[in-house]
Order: C-alpha cells, then structure tokens, then sequence
C-alpha cells in the first residue's frame, strides 16, 4: 500500500505535510518559550538594579573568567537536558542569569533624567529588529545558512575586540563593537529563525537558546548606544 502512495506522489506528500507541521510545532514552541525568557531575565535585571549587584566589581580578567565559565556550564547542562523539562528550567535559569549580567548596563541607563524612555527606546528597537528579521526568515525563498561560518568568525572578533577594550576602554572601539554587534546578532536572528523553519533545527529549547541570546546582544548593545549618544545627565 505504501509503494502505491508513492508510486502516486501521495506518500511523498504527507512526508511533506507532516514535515512542515513539526516545524511549525518547534516554532510555535520556540516563540513561546522565548517570550516567557523575558520574564526571568526581567526579574534579573530588576534585582540587580535593586541589590547594586555589579559582577565586574573586581578584578575585570577574573570577572570575565568567571561569567564565561558560568555561562558555558549553562550551555553545557541545556543542551544536555534540551529533550527534557529540565532543560527548559536550566534554559530559564541561565535566562534569569542574564538578566543579573544586564543589571549594570541598566543602572547606568537609569542614572540618566531620561533613562527609562531610552530603555523602552531599546526594547521597541529590539522588537522591531527581531520581527523584520523572523519576517524575512519565514517568508523568504533565499537561503542564509551561508552566512553562519561568517557571523561566527564575526563574534569571535568580537569577543576579542570587548576583552582588549577592558583594559584599553577606548570610547571609539565600545561604539565601533557595539554598532557591528547589532548588525552580526540581528543577522543572527534571521539565520537562527531560518534553521528552524527548514527544518535544521528541531529542539525548540535549543532553539529559543540561539534566538534568545540574538534578541539579548541587540538589546544591550542597541541600549549601550542610546546612553552614549542621547543620555541625559541630571
């Protein structure tokens, strides 16, 4: 019965059909799961403002150390958890994190008179980003899986240039990382949303891990920005 289905096309079409229904599946759990990161990252965020809580306080080397080995610990545990619902309560978890690391950047924006406007000025930025590039990925016939070996050598570079600016803290290289940082991470979110509506991405925790990581660099770097250039002291 089944060598007649594909004799004529059918078995080849619900193979198709029930292809596009899993992708959807993972993305529709995916935007789920992305938007209910911000909650934990939020509550981060507030409590370090709150707490004064600053990780580079000391020695700026041992800080960076210390976040990185903390956030490939969180990597790690994900992704060996990402088919179980500890994964999703790791993944909340490093999300929260996050929103620890934000906290400074955050406390700074606050010290300007107009502060809380540039963060939301942040977040409509951020949003608007995320959706013409989930838009494009969705919509769009091209494929850009191509640009994945050059957005990683970017953040590499990236990388490098921040932890040299640590002890450089030259204000023209912050503003120079910053700005290529938004271009490479909203380029990110088009390569990113595209993997899973092909189909190249099935895990939908690891998914919302790639995603959410994108959307978070647009935000604190487009936020770095609008400090530098439209902050107001009192």
């Amino acid at each position: 019965m089944d060598n007649k289905l594909n004799t004529y096309g059918f078995g080849n079409s619900a193979s198709t059909v029930t292809d596009v229904v899993v992708r959807n599946r993972v993305l529709r759990n995916t935007y789920w799961l992305l938007a209910l990161s911000m909650i934990p990252t939020v509550l981060g965020a507030w409590i370090g403002v709150a707490t004064g809580f600053s990780f580079m306080a000391g020695s700026p080397g041992l800080s960076l150390i210390l976040f990185l080995a903390i956030a490939f610990g969180f990597f790690f545990a994900i992704e060996k958890t990402k088919n179980s619902s500890m994964g999703v309560v790791l993944l909340l978890a490093f999300t929260f994190f996050m929103g620890l690391m934000l906290s400074r950047l955050i406390s700074v924006t606050l010290s300007f008179s107009n502060g809380p406007a540039l963060i939301m000025y942040a977040f409509g930025g951020t949003a608007a980003v995320f959706g013409a590039m989930a838009s494009i990925a969705t919509v769009s016939k091209r494929d850009f899986s191509g640009l994945g070996k050059f957005l990683f050598v970017g953040v590499i570079l990236l990388i490098l240039a921040s932890v040299a600016n640590i002890w450089l803290q030259l204000p023209a290289l912050m503003i120079t990382v910053s700005v290529i940082a938004i271009g490479i991470f909203s380029a990110y979110i088009l390569f990113d949303v595209q993997r899973v509506v092909n189909g190249g991405e099935t895990n939908y925790i690891t998914a919302t891990l790639a995603i959410y990581l994108d959307v978070y660099n647009v935000f604190a770097n487009l936020l770095a920005l609008l400090g530098i250039f439209g902050g107001n002291r009192e």
